[in-house]
């Protein structure tokens, strides 16, 4: 198992000293599941969410929400995703993205410990080493509400959070601006193996493969995958640069997905340290 280690790449002359730690971000997780099952406007999701605010709150970032209200089938829900930007002076954006709801499961315990809460533990990770990141672009991550469909997926059921922060962008101008978009999901799985997702833009992950490689990870980034429907699709359909990162083969013939069994003992920090590394290292590769 990894532990916390320091990458130090060089650029010319300049050096990056990014220290990502996958066992702190699995300690973020553990906190996030800890409060348990939280689907949008559940009141573990709301201490879900002042937990996210607290760890922010001494870092270097500008944090602002997107609040809103879905119309679900289950009816009105209020969401509300949580946005984290390292301004720089570029006038461009990189964005990395995850979710932190779990999915409503009526009469279920459904921690989602690798579904929400290693997206959520791995961002709040993320945040601490771009906090000591020099970087000519801003970095912005978000936590976004409503990922998970109520009940069975539709094109009109899941990705709330992303579907209305992409139409915002779209409107106040900063979707023009994001040079790259990066979405985690169920990235902690301790048999890691991440699929090359058939959405995404295929020049971004050419650049994260090939990094993986470059970094000794390659193991981990499969060579074959298949399309999903994530938290990068309503970006990528408005012409963002997106990619979907995410391990869909959670235990054996997927059987922990979307179960009670997806439960922090199938979690390692030695994949969130992987993941962690590279994409620490892809942020450095497109500052340019």
């Amino acid at each position: 198992m990894h532990c916390s280690k320091a990458l130090l790449i060089l650029l010319g002359s300049v050096a990056w000293a990014a220290d990502f730690s996958g066992t702190a971000a699995l300690e973020f997780t553990r906190h996030a599941v800890a409060f348990g099952p939280r689907p949008p406007g559940s009141a573990a999701n709301q201490k879900l969410q002042a937990y996210i605010e607290a760890q922010l709150k001494n870092l270097h970032c500008q944090v602002s929400f997107d609040a809103f209200t879905a119309e679900t089938p289950a009816g009105p829900v209020a969401m509300r995703n949580i946005i984290a930007t390292f301004p720089g002076t570029s006038g461009r954006a990189l964005v990395v993205t995850g979710h932190f709801d779990s999915k409503p499961m009526p009469g279920r315990v459904f921690v989602g410990a690798n579904d929400g809460g290693s997206s959520t533990g791995f961002l709040l990770e993320l945040a601490v080493a771009v906090n000591s990141m020099p970087h000519a672009d801003d970095i912005t991550l978000v936590w976004f509400d409503g990922e998970e469909a109520y009940g069975e997926w539709s094109d009109t059921n899941g990705i709330y959070g992303s579907k209305h922060l992409a139409d915002k962008w779209s409107h106040d101008g900063k979707l023009a601006r994001i040079k790259a978009l990066i979405n985690v999901d169920m990235i902690g799985d301790k048999d890691l193996g991440m699929i090359q997702e058939g959405n995404s833009s295929p020049g971004l992950l050419k650049l994260v493969w090939t990094t993986a490689h470059d970094l000794g990870y390659g193991k981990y980034f499969l060579d074959s995958g298949f399309a999903t429907e994530d938290d990068h699709l309503p970006f990528l359909r408005k012409g963002v640069n997106a990619l979907d990162l995410i391990d869909f083969d959670y235990g054996p013939n997927n059987e922990y997905w979307h179960t009670e069994k997806d439960t922090m003992d199938k979690l390692s920090a030695h994949s969130l340290d992987v993941v962690g590394n590279v994409l620490v290292a892809v942020l450095r590769k497109l500052q340019g």
